[in-house]
Formats: C-alpha cells, sequence, structure tokens
C-alpha cells in the first residue's frame, strides 16, 4: 500500500487541463482554465485575464512571453465548430489570473495555493539551470583565454603548424577521453562535424579540460619543452592523470557526461535575462 499522500483536487484538477507541448514547454488554455474555475460566461474571464495582464507588466515581465492569443476550433452542436479566440498561459499567468479571480468561487482559492507552490518549484528549477548556465558560460570563457595560452607554449615547444597542433590537442583529449580523439569524441556525443565540443559540454567536462590545459601549459612551460613528440606525450599524459583523478574521485568520465545545449544559446538567453532584468517574485504573503 501506498505511503505517498493523496493528490489535492487542485493538483488534480490543474494538472489535467495543462499542455505540454513536444519540447517540454508547458502551457494552459484560458478557455479551459475559466471552465474549472466556474466562470460561465467568458466574458467575465477575459476581464481577470486583463487585471493579470497588468500585473504582468507592472513586474517587469514581458506580457507577449506569458500571454499568447491564438485562435481555436470548439464544437457548437451537430458536429459544427466555429472559431474562438484563446489565450495560452504559461504557470506565471495563472498564478496572476488565479490572484485576480472571484475569491467565492471554490476552486479559486485551491487554485492560488497550487500555483503559488508550483510556480516556487518551477523558481528553484530555473534557478538552478542558471547556476549551470552560468558556471558553463565562465569555464568556457576560462577555456577560451587558457587555450590561447596552451597555443601559445606548444608553439614554443616546435607545436608549429596547424596540422601539428591539430595533433597536440587530439593527444590530450585522447588522454584525457580513455583513447577518444575529437573525431571519436564528436561521433559518441553525436556532434556535427563543425561544431565545437567545447560548446556542448557541461560545466563538470568544461571543468575537467581546463583542468588538463592549464596542467598541460604549465609542464611544457615548466619542462622547457622544444621538441612536439614530447610536447605530444606530455599532453597525453596530463589527460591520463587528470582522467585518474575523476576515475579515483567516484566521478562520471567525460566521454559519458551528457551533451549540453549550444553556449551560443546560453549566452544569448543570458543576454536576454540581464536586460529584462530580476523576475517576478511568486511571495503570497500579505501586503502591508
Amino acid at each position: 500500500m501506498s505511503n505517498q499522500p493523496p493528490a489535492s483536487p487542485a493538483s488534480n484538477i490543474f494538472e489535467r487541463i495543462k499542455r505540454v507541448r513536444p519540447d517540454g514547454n508547458e502551457s494552459w488554455s484560458s478557455r479551459d482554465f475559466a471552465d474549472v474555475l466556474g466562470y460561465t460566461d467568458y466574458r467575465n474571464f477575459e476581464a481577470v485575464i486583463e487585471k493579470a495582464r497588468i500585473a504582468c507588466f507592472n513586474s517587469g515581465q514581458r506580457i507577449e512571453d506569458h500571454f499568447v492569443e491564438i485562435t481555436e476550433m470548439i464544437e457548437i452542436g451537430k458536429g459544427g465548430q466555429r472559431p474562438v479566440k484563446t489565450m495560452m498561459l504559461s504557470r506565471y499567468a495563472c498564478y496572476l489570473i488565479i490572484q485576480n479571480a472571484d475569491p467565492s468561487k471554490p476552486l479559486v482559492a485551491l487554485g492560488q495555493t497550487y500555483f503559488a507552490v508550483q510556480t516556487r518549484r518551477q523558481e528553484l528549477a530555473d534557478d538552478e539551470a542558471l547556476a549551470e548556465d552560468q558556471k558553463r558560460l565562465l569555464l568556457r570563457a576560462e577555456m577560451k583565454t587558457h587555450n590561447k595560452k596552451l597555443a601559445g607554449v606548444a608553439k614554443r615547444s616546435g607545436v608549429a603548424l596547424p596540422v601539428d597542433y591539430a595533433i597536440f590537442m587530439d593527444h590530450g583529449y585522447r588522454g584525457l577521453y580513455g583513447g577518444l580523439g575529437v573525431r571519436d569524441i564528436h561521433q559518441r556525443k553525436r556532434l556535427k562535424p563543425k561544431e565545437n565540443i567545447l560548446d556542448h559540454m557541461g560545466s563538470t567536462e568544461l571543468a575537467a579540460n581546463l583542468f588538463r590545459a592549464t596542467q598541460a601549459e604549465d609542464k611544457l612551460r615548466r619542462d622547457n619543452v622544444r621538441n612536439k613528440d614530447q610536447a605530444n606525450r606530455i599532453h597525453h599524459e596530463v589527460g591520463r592523470k587528470v582522467r585518474r583523478t575523476i576515475q579515483e574521485l567516484g566521478g562520471t568520465m567525460p566521454e559519458n557526461l551528457p551533451v549540453a545545449e549550444n553556449i551560443k544559446r546560453v549566452e544569448s538567453r543570458e543576454r536576454k535575462r540581464l536586460k529584462a532584468g530580476p523576475k517576478p517574485s511568486s511571495d503570497t504573503g500579505s501586503k502591508e
């Protein structure tokens, strides 16, 4: 017998009418929402939506990110259909609507609790994703800096031609990735040939590669290497030692880490976030 507590009526009802797109994004139809809350006349609900839109604007959010008007067909009897305007609502839009709905309707109070909890859960998940995005951006920038330094030291070590540098880098990757070179990693992670491996690494994998790059740079400089074959051997050995450290710590081998979203999309999203300013609070406490 399950020890899980029974789902609340609000959870069952609002989850049932939620629509989930193939990309995982959630939304609620304003008409479904109106029916569930007990608004028999949709025109009365439109007034609630307008109040929520104003609240969204006042919170500094883009209204179009949370309220999207579409046209959908509804049945009118005898197999007939007619087009009607419907608003597709984000979770935050639902939260604002439920705060402005008629409190005398039984499900409004339950809905206020439900969407307050769900919005907070999403905020925590977003915060975690944001933290990962920011770590990736920081580490990717560090990789660019240290790869340039590594290239400079490698050149002084006899890695002079572009083909030499490609072979040199391949040695480092093979050491860290258990024998897999750049082409092998592309295939393993199902990346396109022109996609940069580093642009699709999560923060953990980037950190491992940053350690490889910085330690290889220091070793080449410290040993005053002037032979490309020796430079290749050192880069491979540094990669192997980083891999051994990961293994000793019980970590996931880099070739088994998941492929991350293209860092360029993360950069674009971060620029938009900074431009939009802080996100609205979902605090449901009493206002003085």
